[in-house]
Formats: structure tokens, C-alpha cells, sequence
């Protein structure tokens, strides 16, 4: 009974989907069941072969308790303390064929490749640029051709290498971030139903101002 009041009155700072907030044990354990309920068998997947917000990508997944999967291979070999790691073999297009065989409709992935983006909307999952890009059934026809276009060109002009990408910003990482974020905000909708996802988000989004405005602050902590 003891342990029970502690966990209940004992606070400190969580990351949610709305931010820091403070609460204690037993109210982030209510967040985290309600999160489950809202995301059901959401999943996101990366295209993480020299992926620049690999570490952005989780952070902000954890916040919603979305379970993420990095693929990558024997060359590009990485760790995380939140996402699951599957290592395929080098060989030409193994990650992108695994990543597109494990990928599930409405689902989210992450990648460069305007290939596997193809293929992942095919399935009906969300695809995403490390730019923040959203790949939609819209943009991609036009995204592939133009890949086959200027690869052509270069092969027509004897430059087979394709040019470095300009040095990342931090204002590419804050833009990718925001569109990511909004990104899940309609997967998640999406899969419970254009008007129940909203009602569900927001039902959620109260639950945690209630507690930003309940929540003692450090001042009334030391009083």
C-alpha cells in the first residue's frame, strides 16, 4: 500500500506526444495504455543504411510508445536502446526487399529510395522522406521519373556517380521532426477512423493537459 502512494504522488518529467510533462508513475502508466489502444499494431520501419534521423525517428516514436524497426547491412551495422535492429546481408537491394516483406498496411516507413517508397504505398503503408517529404500516390510516378531521367542523362554523359547531398541542418532535422510528427498524428487516425482517430487523439491530448494543469510545480514541491 505503501509503494501504491508513492507511485502515485512521487512525480518527475516524461516525453509524451504533446511534450514534457509531469506525472507520476501510475498516471504514465494510464498514458502509455491509453497510447497502445490509439496506435493498436502501428509500426514504423527505416530504410537506416546512412539514414540521417535514425535518432530523431526514435525519439519521437518512444513518445508515442510506436514500435520501430532499423534495417541495415553488414556494412552499415547499428544499435539502439529503443528501436529493434535486423541486419541483412550486402547484397544489391536486400534491405529494401526485407523491409517491403515485413511492412504492413498503414504502417510507416522511412526512406530515401523512391523505389522502396513505391513499393510501400503499393502495400497502403505511409512513406517518408529523410528530407520530411511525404511520398504520396500523387508525387510518386513523377519522383520515379525523374530518378530515371537523370539517371539516364548521366549515363548518357559518362558521369555514372551521382553528387553528394548537401551537408544536413539542424533546420532540416526540425522540419523533418514536424512533418514525421504529423505523419504518425494520421496514421493514427487513420487507422481508428477519420472522425473516431480524432475524437481518440484528442480525448488523449485532455488527458495530458489535465495533468500539465494538476501537476504540482517544483515551487509547490518545496513549500
Amino acid at each position: 500500500m505503501e509503494q501504491e502512494h508513492k507511485d502515485i504522488t512521487d512525480r518527475q518529467i516524461y516525453e509524451t506526444s504533446i511534450g514534457p510533462v509531469c506525472m507520476s508513475k501510475t498516471e504514465y502508466t494510464m498514458y502509455q495504455e491509453e497510447m497502445a489502444k490509439r496506435i493498436g499494431n502501428l509500426h514504423i520501419y527505416v530504410d537506416a543504411d546512412a539514414c540521417p534521423v535514425v535518432d530523431i525517428v526514435g525519439r519521437i516514436a518512444e513518445k508515442y510508445g510506436i514500435p520501430v524497426t532499423l534495417l541495415c547491412d553488414t556494412n552499415h551495422v547499428l544499435q539502439s536502446d529503443y528501436s529493434e535492429v535486423i541486419v541483412v546481408g550486402a547484397g544489391a537491394d536486400a534491405v529494401d526487399y526485407k523491409l517491403i516483406s515485413i511492412c504492413h498496411k498503414g504502417d510507416i516507413v522511412v526512406s530515401q529510395d523512391y523505389g522502396v517508397a513505391a513499393m510501400a504505398l503499393g502495400k497502403g503503408a505511409y512513406a517518408i522522406h529523410q528530407s520530411g517529404k511525404w511520398y504520396t500516390n500523387d508525387n510518386i510516378d513523377q519522383m520515379l521519373m525523374e530518378r530515371h531521367l537523370n539517371k539516364k542523362a548521366r549515363r548518357a554523359s559518362g558521369k555514372n556517380h551521382i553528387k553528394g547531398t548537401k551537408k544536413r541542418t539542424p533546420e532540416d532535422d526540425e522540419h523533418f521532426s514536424e512533418s514525421f510528427e504529423k505523419m504518425i498524428h494520421m496514421a493514427i487516425q487513420n487507422r481508428e477512423g477519420e472522425n473516431n482517430g480524432k475524437e481518440c487523439l484528442s480525448t488523449l491530448i485532455e488527458f495530458l493537459n489535465c495533468l500539465l494543469y494538476t501537476s504540482p510545480s517544483p515551487r509547490d514541491k518545496r513549500q
